[in-house]
This record gives C-alpha cells, structure tokens and sequence, in this order.
C-alpha cells in the first residue's frame, strides 16, 4: 500500500519557521512501525507553509496513497478540515485517518461527515496505526483493532482504548526518517531532529493533555534503544536534537544516566534541548547539571509555569515546582533551577502561563518581571481550554471562556478572561513584555550561530516586532494601533489554505513544490 503522512502547516508563535522547523516525531514512529513492504512518505507541511496546496498536489499525484494519515493538533483542526477536502477532490476512493491530541480527546467533530473521515486513531499510534494498515491490506475486519474508531455507514463504531506501550519490554522499531520527503529542518540555521527517550508523566497539571490521552505513567526506552535513534539522526545530519519527553526528569538517576551514555558513545557533539522540571533541577542539579553540560545540552525549557503559588494552585503545579530539603517541601524551586542551569552553561526557555482566573494585571506583571530578570528566552503562554482538561471544566463553570474559536487556540492568544480582565488586555500585556525579552537573547545567538543571525537577524527582529511602522518606532503611533495590526497579521498567517484556492477545484499543477521522492535504499 501507499501510504501519505501529513503534519500541519500551523505553527506556535514562539517557534516561527525562520528560526525554527523540528520535524513532526510521531510520524516517523508511524512509519517505522507500519510492515516494511509499504511505500511510506511523510510530508511535514511547516516546511512549505506556503505552498501547501501545491505541496499536496504533487505529492498524491506522484505517490497515489491508498491512505493519508494526518497528526492533527487543536489550533489545527481548521487547516485539516481543508486539507482532507483538498486530498478527497483529487483522490476521492483513498482513506482518511487521522491522530493525535485533537482527534483522540476530541473525536467528535471528526465523525461529522462533512470532515470525510474514515478513521480515527486513539492515543499512541505505533501499534494501531500498524494493525490497521495490516487490515486494510487483507480486508480484514477493523472491530479488532483496540484504540481505533471508525466510519461504517452513516456512524463511526469506537473499539475499546489500547493499553499504552510499555516501552521497557515492548521494543517498538526506530523511527523511519528515510521517508521524510521534504527536506529544510533547522534551527537557527542548524540541521535539526527529534528524539524520544521516554513517553508519559505522573503529574496532573490541569492545562495538559497528555495524562488526558495516556494516563498517569511513565516508561522509558531503554538506554541502548536511545542511543541507536541518537546515532541514526546524526547519521542523517542532525546538529541539533531536541528531546521531545513528556517528563525526562521524572528520573533524574536515568536521566544521568543517559548523559554519561552520550558522552560515551561521542555524541556530545551536537546541540541538545529538552524540557525539565523545576524540582528536579533545583532537587538534582548539584550532579545532573554538569552531566548535562558534558553531553551537550545548551537550552533547557523549564516548565515554570507561575511564580505565584495560588496560580500553581490553579494549574495544578505546585508539586513539580516545589524545592524540597530532607524531604519536606521548602519553598519553590525555580529560582534555584535557573541559577543551576545558568552556572552550568545552559541557556532556559522559562514556560510561563499567565491569563489565569485570578490573575490581575499586578500578578500578570510580576510573572513578567520574572521573566525579564531570570529566563533566557521567554516562552509565555495563556492558559488554553483544550478538549476534556480540568482546566476546561474550571473555565466553564466559571463562564471565563470568550472564544469558541479553535485556529486561534495556539496557546499566545488569549481566549479566556480573568475575573479581573479582559481576554485582549491579557494579551496585550504578553505581547508587549515578551518581544523585547527576545531581543535581549540575540547577542547569545549571534555567537553561537553567527553566520545565521547576520543573514536572517533583520527578518528574525521583523517577526518579532510585526505590526510595528517607522511612526510607532519614532512614538507617533500607540502601542495599541500596533498590537492590532499584529493581531491582523496574525490572523492572515493562519490561513494555509485560502477559501477561494479550495474553490478552484482540483488541478495538478506542475510547479517545485521541494520535496523528494521517499528513497526505499535506507
């Protein structure tokens, strides 16, 4: 069979496709796991955000998939929903499977027919992406497959959940980065990958959708596995990998572990990135920090969430934030983590939400103050109503949500208000700290990446100051009119496929869409 994988075009503000394009991991584990006799291509569709409709075009007519799996998102169901109708005008008998977070918390909508699915995968897609296609193939039944819903009739039959891999003993294959068929993953300039070591977390924060899609649990690969999906980035030209775990530091000591592996084996020559906690670094960081320096690791993204305890309260995150000394809790911990990483070497992306029920512009202000003193580069959020968090529940029955608008779900835009302000103004108060935050950290990245800031730093301030003119520059022009303009902007850049494109109808259009033919040699 022939089979498409698709991840969409839509990207977060905070990692624009100047700077950064990482490729989508959970489609190469699909690909990896499907029978090797299958020709599987997969297309991740940031890389040509704006040539999306050409993209697709030329690939189902050159690669005729029998079945296209898209990974959706949220803020990404509205870009799916065209692409699906884009891919059923040109190739109208193939199948339609989508995955991810959105459909598998969220599966509702996909069930509509006017959004032509066929199929919904549930949870982790390895195993029942693979028994599905095997179905297919054979004409076999599909009310075996655990962790599938799918279409038959004018209704969609939902198969009971599939346990989640227990990726100690359960060996699944390595990524199958072979049948990536566009190239151009980088970061600021650097060939750039992803790599699981772990997959789940035991913490309940109540923005996140993981423990709603898996579970409570934790399973590492084991450390051999690691280093062979390390070894096979690098073989293809990574320089920088980015450790894309739920919670890595769940276990510090396996975590250390790993880091002396890496050095071991003579991969510490590339630029690693991970997300941590705040506890285990200010808890651990004594022994795992200068562990982490050896083997590479230059950016930590630490999950800081708020600085202000009854907002961790609220998020449900003051136990993964909390310092504790023989034992007992003794304050929080993020200070201390900063300071760990930084005497370290290490570079930290402070997370940070901000927008909460009880929040006042003092409180938002003081997270902001925060951020300007500590972090290194801001990656400030507004907490987002997805599909069945508790978050969602708090933020309905206190009626906070104002948008019903899933595109604009991408975690910089605020949709829900306060009980103290407006969703705008939350906002507004974001965007205005956090874009000279960024231009603080450049100097830091001209050394490092020197020939790619003196090329693209012109762009690179562009992005992060749009909606800005000659006159707001020299103060003739509010703040106010700029943040607008913005907002405008914004919105233009969400939309991957315009309306009146779709309306042209299908038509293969031969231009250079950049991608390549999956090779089969590897």
């Amino acid at each position: 069979m022939n089979i498409l994988l698709l991840s969409m075009p839509d990207s977060f503000e905070h990692t624009p496709t100047l700077t950064i394009r990482m490729p989508n991991g959970a489609l190469a584990s699909l690909a990896g796991s499907v029978d090797p006799h299958h020709q599987v291509a997969i297309a991740d569709l940031v890389l040509v955000q704006r040539r999306v409709r050409d993209t697709i075009e030329r690939l189902v007519h050159d690669l005729r998939p029998d079945v296209v799996g898209l990974s959706i998102m949220t803020f990404q169901r509205h870009t799916a929903k065209k692409i699906i109708r884009l891919l059923r005008w040109l190739r109208p008998a193939l199948r339609v499977v989508v995955g991810g977070y959105d459909p598998s918390l969220d599966p509702g909508p996909y069930e509509d027919p006017s959004f032509s699915v066929d199929v919904v995968v549930r949870g982790e897609g390895d195993v029942t992406f693979r028994e599905l296609v095997r179905a297919l193939e054979t004409g076999g039944s599909l009310d075996t497959v655990a962790g599938l819903s799918y279409r038959t009739g004018d209704r969609f039959v939902h198969n009971p959940d599939r346990a989640v891999a227990r990726l100690e003993v359960e060996r699944l294959p390595l990524p199958n980065r072979a049948a990536r068929v566009i190239p151009g993953y980088t970061c600021l300039g650097r060939p750039i990958d992803v790599v699981e070591t772990s997959r789940g977390c035991t913490y309940d924060c109540s923005f996140c959708s993981i423990i709603e899609m898996r579970g409570r649990n934790f399973h590492p690969f084991p450390i051999d596995r690691v280093l062979a999906d390390i070894a096979d980035a690098r073989a293809r030209g990574a320089r920088t990998i980015f450790l894309v775990d739920d919670n890595i530091t769940l276990d510090v000591h396996r975590f250390e572990d790993l880091c002396r592996a890496i050095v071991r084996a003579g991969f510490a020559d590339v630029d690693y990135i991970v997300q941590a906690m705040t506890s285990s670094i200010a808890n651990h960081g004594e022994t795992l920090a200068p562990l982490m320096k050896q083997a590479g690791f230059r950016y930590v993204f630490l999950g800081i969430e708020n600085i202000l305890d009854e907002d961790l309260g609220f998020l449900r995150a003051q136990a993964k934030n909390a310092r504790r000394e023989g034992g007992r809790k003794t304050g929080n911990a993020t200070i201390q983590a900063v300071d760990t990483l930084h005497r370290h070497g290490m570079f930290v992306v402070g997370g940070l939400i901000v927008g909460n029920p009880d929040d006042t512009r003092e409180s938002i202000e003081a997270n902001l103050a925060f951020a300007r003193q500590y972090v290194d580069w801001p990656y400030i959020q507004h907490p987002t109503p997805y599909p069945r968090t508790p978050m969602t529940r708090d933020f309905r029955e206190q009626d906070l949500i104002v948008n019903e608008n899933y595109a604009e779900y991408d975690g910089t835009t605020a949709v829900v208000r306060s009980k103290h302000l407006s969703a705008e103004e939350i906002e507004f108060m974001r965007w205005r700290a956090e874009r000279w935050m960024k231009v603080r950290h450049l100097p830091s990245v001209l050394a490092h990446h020197p020939a790619f800031v003196l090329r693209h730093g012109i762009r690179m301030l562009a992005h992060t100051f749009r909606g800005s003119t000659w006159k707001s520059m020299l103060g003739l022009e509010s703040e106010r009119a700029v943040f607008r303009r913005y907002k405008a902007i914004r919105k233009t850049e969400r939309e991957y496929l315009p309306s009146d494109d779709l309306e042209a109808g299908p038509g293969y259009r031969v231009r250079d869409a950049g991608y390549a033919a999956p090779s089969t040699a590897d």
